[in-house]
């Protein structure tokens, strides 16, 4: 089976289509770069300071980032806003997948660092964005299982809130694909924090006016420049709702039942959708 989602046949990525379009890309994203690569530079010392006083625990590259993903999206002009609480204590994120703007949205809304595959680590641009929110990747290879198991459990006991994608793949963004169980089982380790929590966040956007309503959303084998260059290029933009659901405690289930909640809380604001 294929790691990538192909139920729907990809968007024509048509990128900008003359001067104004081309000037809407440079007008956008050059402050957009500007304001990454700043970011880049400047976290970099401050995470040095940050382990003198905090050791492993991330106090304040979590609200820096944060502040980063909030000023790229101000650049790129995609309105966000985000309903409920983060939650309080030790535990972690798990939420739909429909771009690589959730790399941004979910960033903007709460401090967290993502989990992902390793190959991510490589990809162009993307890899830029992963390094700024610290992003925590894991190997498809079971004899490192062990070993991640344990890297998480540590950044799990520091403090860090780990955000997961359980469905595996990105979508066009209109739904939610069945979540992974086997995803949920590193939460149910022995020596990880008592009261650990997941909490469900779905990622819903909507599209500029008069486009497709899948306009955001990056699956199947759609390349990243066109997308992004299509992004940059939209006339008017429409904007992301970053709901933030009640936290579900982990005592008591296993990653079969843990999965379910998580995935009926985020499926839920999919339903209506047209």
């Amino acid at each position: 089976m294929s790691p990538t989602w192909r139920e729907a046949k990809p968007l024509p990525l048509p990128g900008p289509q003359g001067l104004r379009d081309w000037l809407r890309v440079i007008r956008r994203g050059v402050p957009a770069v500007l304001v990454l690569l700043l970011g880049v530079a400047l976290i970099l010392p401050l995470r040095a300071v940050e382990r003198l006083f905090h050791g492993p625990r991330r106090p304040w590259t979590g609200p820096h980032v944060q502040a980063v993903c909030r000023l790229v999206l101000a650049c790129i002009g995609l309105r966000w806003r985000r309903e409920g609480r983060p939650m309080r204590g030790p535990g972690a994120v798990v939420a739909n997948h429909s771009s690589w703007l959730d790399i941004l949205t979910l960033n903007a809304a709460l401090p967290v660092f993502f989990v992902s595959k390793a190959e991510v680590a490589s990809w162009p641009g993307i890899n830029i964005l992963t390094r700024v929110t610290d992003t925590h990747f894991v190997a498809r290879d079971p004899r490192l299982a062990r070993a991640q198991a344990v890297e998480f459990a540590a950044r799990i006991r520091a403090g860090h809130r780990l955000l997961f994608f359980p469905e595996g793949t990105s979508t066009d963004g209109r739904r939610v694909l069945p979540f992974k169980p086997t995803l949920f089982q590193g939460f149910l380790a022995d020596d990880l924090p008592p009261g650990l929590a997941i909490q469900p966040v779905s990622a819903v956007y909507t599209a500029p006016p008069g486009h497709d309503p899948r306009f955001y959303g990056w699956w199947a084998d759609m390349d990243l420049g066109p997308h992004l260059l299509t992004v940059l290029a939209a006339k008017r933009h429409g904007h992301v709702a970053v709901r933030l659901h009640p936290p579900i405690p982990v005592a008591g289930k296993d990653r079969k039942s843990l999965s379910a909640a998580c995935y009926s809380a985020i499926e839920a604001d999919f339903r209506a959708l047209p």
